[in-house]
C-alpha cells in the first residue's frame, strides 16, 4: 500500500504544523495507522496511532497533549496534528499503516507493514 506524507518544513518553536499521510489504491483497508519518527543518530521512535475503525487513539508521553492523530476514512488520508512544537521535535516523520494490529503491539515499529517516505520536520529555537 503507497503511503505518501507530507507536510513538513521549518517552524520556530511554539508553532504549528500538520502532517498528511494518504493512502493510494481503491482496495486499501486498514487495522490502524501511525506515526514514528527519526531524530538524525537516535532510533525511530513511536508518536501516535490510531485505530482505522473505531478511532481510538494512543500517544507518546513526550507529545501528549501537543499532537493531536486522527484520518477521514473517506479520503484514506492520515493526519498529525502538532502544536507547541518544541526542538526536540525535529526529526523525519513517518507514517504507517496495519491490516492486522493487535492492541498490545499499536505502539511497537514491528507491527505495521507498510511505511511512507519520511517528511522532515525542523523546529528551530
Amino acid at each position: 500500500v503507497p503511503l505518501q506524507a507530507c507536510g513538513g518544513g521549518l517552524v520556530q518553536a511554539g508553532g504549528s504544523l500538520r502532517l498528511s499521510c494518504a493512502a493510494s489504491g481503491r482496495a486499501f483497508s486498514a487495522s490502524a495507522m501511525t506515526w514514528f519518527r527519526q531524530a538524525p543518530g537516535k532510533e525511530r521512535e513511536f508518536v501516535a496511532a490510531i485505530k482505522w475503525n473505531g478511532g481510538s487513539t494512543y500517544y507518546a508521553e513526550s507529545v501528549k497533549g501537543r499532537f493531536t492523530i486522527s484520518r477521514d476514512k473517506a479520503k484514506n488520508t492520515l493526519y498529525l496534528d502538532m502544536n507547541s512544537l518544541k526542538p526536540e521535535d525535529t526529526a523525519a516523520y513517518y507514517c504507517a499503516s496495519s491490516r492486522t494490529v493487535i492492541l498490545s503491539e499499536i505502539t511497537r515499529e514491528r507491527a505495521y507493514n507498510y511505511w511512507g517516505r519520511g517528511t522532515q520536520v525542523t523546529v528551530s529555537s
